[in-house]
């Protein structure tokens, strides 16, 4: 096969896998680019619910908190605690989904009375891009088909790019400059061609980043054999799971003490923490999972975690972000380097630029579909206006 067969092959397949994705991933890149600084559109818009006066009285233990809200028939039951080691941080609690799916929206609460403070401005607005983001807006959400079809995008994008570059590849070395840089005096097909193949060439190693993290949240294999490369085996092996209590058993009668296992924590990792994100048990399982992030943490990936009983207090397990290989660690951060949040705010910046820049793959090349079919239907020779021996002249 020649070199011009295969490159044509090459644009082909490009072509169809193109306008067969082109509008998922569009949408997914464009909510992708809106979520980039969530945190920090969030915490502007909430700077007044988020904080409270700093007070000479002890702040309320986890269990006190739970109850006082408990006695407000507005609330569900709590799924989540976070609490912070600064005097003057409120509280945020999540509620647990409702028996219809639906998820009440967390509040900010007084660390030290209670008090509730309010609901966060922007919260539903996010849930609903990420969402749009992950699974289109589709029935189930996770365990629905659209976590599969963006996946499946995915997957496509990563044939784009490696066919792309492998059409793009300069014949010189002294044309990379042309290569790398629009040309802008060009006009129609020509300028489309130019932006759709340059552009692409920019964002095509931030792309690849982001299918390459992206697919970790599409399809289990592909987490689990990630895991299974990254990680250390002990980590890899699937934790064992405390076995389901039986009616009437010691479990049964005994509330979860929240305080106890506070207290562990407290003891674990004393003042070196900032942020702690007590997440309850649920069913009968009485294990508590507790995520710390320290003063220090350089991105929402760098975290410890711990398991502790919720009955008892004991410590179940640890996870020092800081004792962790490499591997582990890229896999605690994929969300991170997935919107580029761990190269800091420049790093989402750039992250963001390029998601936005969706659409234009979407559109330029679109154009140039077009513009191929027209040019072939005109290059065509008119044979049904040909007499028999008759040749097109050249």
């Amino acid at each position: 096969m020649s070199k011009h067969s295969i490159k044509a092959a090459l644009l082909q397949v490009h072509s169809v896998i193109g306008l067969a994705l082109s509008l998922v991933l569009a949408v997914v890149g464009i909510s992708g680019a809106m979520m980039s600084f969530e945190d920090e559109i969030q915490a502007s818009l909430n700077v007044g619910i988020t904080r409270v006066e700093a007070r000479p009285a002890p702040m309320l233990t986890p269990d006190q908190l739970i109850a006082r809200l408990q006695t407000n028939p507005d609330f569900g039951k709590v799924a989540s605690v976070t609490m912070a080691s600064d005097p003057s941080a409120a509280a945020r609690i999540r509620f647990a989904r409702s028996e219809d799916g639906s998820r009440p929206s967390s509040i900010y609460v007084d660390p030290y009375d209670a008090r509730v403070l309010g609901s966060p401005r922007g919260e539903e607005f996010f849930i609903t891009i990420r969402k749009l983001h992950r699974w289109l807006l589709l029935p189930g959400d996770a365990k629905g088909y659209g976590r599969q079809i963006t996946g499946v995008a995915a997957i496509g994008l990563i044939a784009m790019l490696i066919s792309g570059i492998v059409l793009r590849w300069p014949h010189r070395a002294g044309s990379v400059k042309m290569w790398l840089k629009p040309n802008l005096a060009l006009r129609g097909r020509g300028f489309h061609r130019s932006l759709h193949a340059v552009t692409g060439t920019w964002v095509l190693p931030i792309y690849l980043v982001m299918v390459l993290t992206g697919l970790w949240y599409s399809f289990d294999w592909y987490k689990n054999g990630a895991t299974w490369l990254l990680s250390r085996p002990s980590t890899a092996a699937a934790p064992m799971k405390p076995k389901p209590a039986r009616e009437g058993s010691a479990v049964d009668t005994k509330p979860l003490a929240l305080d106890r296992v506070w207290s562990t924590f407290l003891h674990e990792q004393g003042s070196r923490f900032a942020t702690a994100q007590l997440t309850l048990p649920s069913g009968a399982d009485t294990v508590m999972r507790i995520r710390s992030w320290a003063r220090d943490a350089s991105h929402l990936g760098a975290r410890d975690e711990f398991r502790i009983d919720a009955i008892t207090g004991r410590l179940l397990s640890s996870e020092i972000y800081a004792d962790k290989p490499l591997g582990e660690r890229v896999l605690s951060s994929v969300l991170d380097i997935h919107r580029g949040s761990i190269l800091g705010w420049p790093g989402k910046l750039l992250f963001m630029l390029a998601a936005a820049l969706m659409p234009l793959f979407a559109v330029t090349g679109f154009l140039l579909y077009l513009s191929r079919r027209r040019h072939r239907r005109l290059s065509r020779p008119a044979l049904d206006r040909l007499v028999p021996g008759e040749r097109i002249a050249q």
